[in-house]
């Protein structure tokens, strides 16, 4: 394939509150260096070299040093960086980057905190996202599903054309998608040109985008001050923009995928890559220093930090969130 002249833009302000106690405020789950040596956020990087434009990443003042360190561990010149005050979900951070690109600009935008298998599969729907983007589409990419999933958002597609998105489904919606094949999961990637989607995002989301615009302008260096901040609407891009555009289509992604949202999907991944043992009732350890051991149970995860233990069950990996918001407010310092 020849070099494509893209924007990269990551997205990583994100907390990754359903890997606690491993993910904290303070080392959120894309800056784990825990793939084989590496992090979530290294990984993305890696990936999108062969793209030869310029890189955005927008991220929070939190863990922008974080992104920092990991440029210099890699040796690349630094992404253009755009560090929110307060992180408002992905509408304002990805229209923070359109802001700061050429209305021409031609933008792939990724989420920091996944995980992709077979380059090549990745680089041929990047390739076809950029032909759609290039006359003036949005392009999202769903991932073709190889099971029933209750983790994931979903797409349902005609002919290409997106026909609407769907919520995390319960156990039987997600086995009917399944079987209807036109189904796919919503990665949460997207390409299109800077100025369409900003032209789309007025249009559909008027006030949240002159929000968006007064704080890019009064930004400096970069930085999104925060009294701009708080006065712009938290909404999703999903929501904002993409599940009433009529220029929206999919690509379909069929590479290996995750989010890498609960400890099941990161069990499943150390345990594929033999990182870690499952045992033959399906219990596994994560992150311990000492011997664990399990007696009369089945299908639990073990989670160790210096300062904290989780053991749950595996059918209660999405219910880690609530945990991490109750520490917020109860007791910070275990989520800081």
């Amino acid at each position: 394939m020849s070099p494509l002249k893209v924007t990269h833009v990551i997205l990583s302000g994100g907390t990754g509150s359903r890997l606690w106690p491993l993910s904290r405020k303070s080392c959120p789950k894309q800056y784990l260096e825990i793939f084989d040596g590496k992090s979530l956020f290294e990984l993305c990087l890696e990936r999108n070299r062969f793209l030869k434009g310029k890189g955005i990443v927008v991220g929070s003042l939190g863990n922008f040093e974080l992104s920092r360190k990991t440029f210099s561990k890699m040796g690349i010149n630094p992404y253009k960086e755009i560090v929110e005050a307060l992180p408002k979900n992905t509408a304002p951070a990805i229209a923070f980057a359109a802001l700061s690109s050429h209305p021409d600009d031609i933008l792939l935008i990724t989420p920091s905190d996944h995980l992709v298998q077979d380059q090549a599969s990745y680089e041929r729907a990047v390739e076809n996202a950029v032909r759609l983007a290039s006359i003036d589409l949005l392009v999202t990419f769903g991932i073709t599903p190889t099971r029933p999933e209750t983790g994931y958002g979903y797409i349902q597609v005609e002919d290409g054309i997106v026909k609407r998105f769907k919520e995390k489904p319960s156990i039987e919606s997600a086995r009917t998608y399944l079987e209807m094949g036109d189904h796919f999961w919503n990665s949460g990637m997207f390409c299109f040109k800077a100025g369409l989607f900003l032209r789309e995002l007025e249009f559909f989301q008027p006030d949240l985008f002159h929000q968006i615009k007064i704080a890019f302008e009064n930004s400096k260096d970069g930085f999104i001050q925060k009294l701009d901040n708080e006065l712009i609407d938290s909404l999703s891009v999903d929501y904002a923009v993409m599940e009433h555009s009529k220029k929206l289509v999919m690509v379909e992604g069929d590479f290996k995928w995750s989010d890498l949202g609960s400890f099941e999907a990161l069990s499943d991944y150390l345990s594929e890559t033999h990182q870690i043992e499952e045992d033959e009732y399906g219990n596994v350890c994560i992150g311990k220093s000492r011997h664990a051991s399990f007696l009369g149970v089945s299908n639990m995860i073990f989670v160790e930090t210096p300062d904290a233990f989780l053991i749950l069950n595996r059918s209660d990996c999405q219910k880690v969130k609530n945990l991490f918001e109750q520490f917020e407010t109860e007791n910070p310092s275990l989520v800081n």
